[in-house]
This record gives C-alpha cells, structure tokens and sequence, in this order.
C-alpha cells in the first residue's frame, strides 16, 4: 500500500507538470496563430489510451508515462515528421513564423513550468504557513552516523553555526553545506565551543546519503505505530499500540543508544519491554540481520521540539511564495552545478523514477505533495532550457544563433541534432534509472 501511495503521488504529480508544460507551448502557438496537431499527455506511441479531437487539435493521453507533447505544425520535434516538411510552407506552420515567434513558443513550457512553481509555493504559504525546527531548538544535540563521527562531530554536539554563520532552520544545515562549499561547523561539546573542519570528501558522501545529521531524540517514548514487511517484532508478538519500553533490563537515555544496541545484538534474540494497556510485558524477539525490529514507531519530531510555524496572510503570501521560488531555483541550480563537479561527484547519486517517487511521503499530505510538485516543476523547467537537441533548450539555442547570425540552420541539420538529441536523452535515462537499480541491489542483495 506504501508503495502504491507513492506511485500515485508521481503519476498525479508528473501528469500536473506535464500538461502545464505542454500548455505553454500549446498558448504560445495559438497566440501566433500557429496550428497545433496533437496534445498529449503521455506518449502515444503504437496507440493510445484515449483520444478526441477538437478543431484542428487531437487531444489524448498515451500508454508511456514518461512525459507528454505537442505536435506543432512545420516543427521538427520527437516525432521526425519528414513528409510535412517537403511540402511548402504553410503560413499556420512553425517554420512560417518570424524568429522571436518562434522563440517564445519553445519556451512557453519553460515559463509556465516557473510560474507553476511560484502559484504554488504562494498557495501552500497562505494555506499551511511554513514551520520549521529552528536551530537553537535542538536542545539534545545532534545523531549522526560512521561518517559523520568519522568527520569529527559526536552523537550530542550542538551545532551553533556554519562557517561561523547561524542557520536558523536545522534542516537546511545540511543544504548549506552541499551548496555553499562551506568550510566549517562550530559545535558546543560539554560547554565548549569548538571548531570542525569540514574534509573534502564529506560533500560526495552527503550526496551519497551518508554523514546525515539529525536531532537527538530521548527514549522513550516508543509506539508502535505500524509494522515493516516479515517484521521480527510481529512475529514474536508485539501490537500496534504497544510502548516498548526498554530491551534486556536496560534504560536508555537517548533512541539513538537504543538502536545502537540494537545493531550490536542483530541476529541475536533480545526482550523487549512492553508497556500494553498500563500492563508490563517481557517478548523475546530475534532480530534481523541488521539489528531491526521492523516496526515504524509513532515519534514525530514535534512530541520532542517546539516547532516555529509562520502564518502569512493573502497579501503577505505572494512576496513570500515568490522569494522561496527563486530561492529554490537558486539552490537547485547550485545543485546541477555539482553533477559536473570532479569533486562533488554528483553525477554518482543521479537517479530516476525510484528516486523521485521515494520523496514522497507513504502516506496522502497535501502540503507535502504540493511542495514537491512544486519543486519538481522547477527541476523540469532547468531541465528542459538545457542547450540539448530534442529538449527545448536545444530549440532555443538554434534560435538564437538564428537571432543572431540572420542565418536558419536547415531541416536537415536540426533532424539530425534531434535524433542526436533524442540519443544522449536516451542514455541519461538508462544511467538514471540504473543507477536506481543498482542501489536497489546492494540495499537488499
């Protein structure tokens, strides 16, 4: 059922960001009176799922989710449509209009892509505010993993700033240290304050996953919310609702100890200590393989911290939702910096459609869906006006040498740089979808 939610969430998400991009394209080309022969949302090739048509426009939705189209009259595009171009230009054709016509058609997707975004973030800002976990909140220090430790930083630090600048918002530590090249953290540690370097390789394995800093949690408390896949936990008989309480006649102070003894005991059978309907109880439980009990537990971060939460009013929301898009454009675009990186390696931790469904949450919230479909909507729009044939990007560059020069590239030129185009697309996908099943690999094999 996780999954299902989660592959419903991409599929609603990508269809939105589909049809916005095409209907740019799709406005931009009947402001110019320019025909357009196909919208779809999808692709349709072989055959597809449904189909009207409306004017001079097919509308339909295709059998292959990976994007969707417009087919412009007199356009050289993914359908290499040959014929049309032996015959005369039309006046309601693509190759008929002027230059800055054309232009604006290619990048009509583009722009409607970044206006979605900022619609969006504005309407998420009015309706649900913005909470964050401030900082100066995380008053049990910090828990981080072997390559967090092996960095310098140990389970309980206070993070006080980055490169000697307060971050107010705990979650974006990690964020202004990808992006920004930072070149030190300063920690509290038994009231003392000092000073931690920051070693090159931290950033690829940040990128990796790896080196994660996160709040320090007390324990208990410990619900059992629900329970993972062949859970050893169930098995050996404990209930949604139950509060486990310790294991083996030990108290921990922190849940960060708890697992660490957990791990330390993996395949070994441990007792947990139950607390069922104000009755203690003893289960034994053998654990797994890697020291899991298999159980979710209910402890959302605010049982533990007072979150900040900032309520905008309509007026207010529309300055704000605009700042945090251009913010995020801004952060993504340091990001695609990094997949170049020699350094950074991002071009290691590229993934695909695993990827980008395993961001969404295992279970239906609005506003979380809203803000990822926000930011993918962005991710789309940078994607897309990248100087590739085939993407619109590619389109506009031949355009502007066109503005420029006074010179047209020929039909012939452009269909070979869109088969070319199509090709290095083909194989990204296949390196970012392998990519998801290699992990996928070595996760569970």
């Amino acid at each position: 059922m996780t999954v299902l939610i989660k592959i419903l969430q991409l599929l609603l998400s990508l269809s939105i960001l589909v049809i916005i991009h095409e209907l740019g394209h799709f406005v931009m080309a009947k402001l110019f009176k320019t025909r357009v022969e196909k919208f779809y949302l999808f692709f349709d090739a072989w055959f597809a799922l449904f189909k009207y048509k409306k004017g001079e426009t097919e509308y339909g939705i295709g059998w292959l989710p990976l994007g969707g189209y417009v087919k412009i009259s007199g356009m050289i595009d993914e359908s290499l449509d040959k014929e049309q171009l032996k015959q005369p230009p039309q006046p309601y054709e693509f190759r008929s209009k002027k230059a800055w016509q054309r232009l604006l058609i290619m990048t009509g997707g583009v722009v409607f892509n970044f206006i979605l975004a900022l619609i969006i973030y504005v309407s998420v800002l009015y309706i649900w505010g913005e909470s964050y976990l401030p900082t100066s909140e995380v008053k049990y220090g910090i828990v981080t993993d072997s390559t967090g430790l092996a960095m310098g930083l140990r389970n309980g630090d206070k993070i006080l700033s980055v490169d000697n600048q307060h971050i107010e918002n705990f979650y974006e530590i990690l964020q202004d240290i990808i992006l920004n090249s930072r070149k030190s953290i300063q920690v509290e540690r038994d009231g003392e304050k000092i000073n931690l370097p920051i070693p090159t390789e931290y950033v690829p394995r940040l990128l990796k996953n790896k080196g994660q800093i996160e709040p320090r949690t007390p324990f208990p408390p410990f619900d059992v919310l629900k329970y993972v896949k062949d859970s050893p936990a169930e098995k050996a008989g404990v209930l949604i609702g139950d509060e486990i309480t310790g294991v083996d006649s030990l108290n921990f102070t922190y849940y960060d100890e708890f697992q660490k003894y957990l791990y330390e005991h993996r395949n070994k059978k441990v007792t947990l200590e139950v607390l069922r309907n104000g009755e203690k109880k003893n289960i034994p439980v053998t654990l797994s393989g890697t020291g899991l009990l298999g159980l979710y537990p209910n402890r959302p971060i605010s049982l533990f911290f007072k979150m900040k939460t900032i309520r905008y009013g309509f007026f207010e929301s529309i300055p704000a939702g605009i700042r945090k898009g251009f913010k995020t454009i801004a952060d993504y675009l340091k990001q695609f910096k990094l997949i170049f990186s020699k350094h950074a390696k991002g071009y290691e931790s590229l993934g695909g459609f695993i990827t980008i469904g395993s961001i969404f949450p295992s279970q239906w919230d609005w506003q979380v869906f809203w803000n990822l479909t926000a930011f993918l909507s962005i991710i789309l729009a940078v994607m897309n006006i990248l100087p590739i044939p085939a993407l619109d990007g590619g389109h506009v560059m031949f355009l502007l040498f066109e503005v420029i020069t006074g010179r047209k590239p020929s039909d012939k030129f452009l269909e070979y740089a869109q088969i070319t185009g199509m090709i290095l697309l083909l194989a990204l996908l296949l390196y970012a979808n392998g990519n998801d099943v290699i992990r996928l690999i070595h996760k569970y094999f």
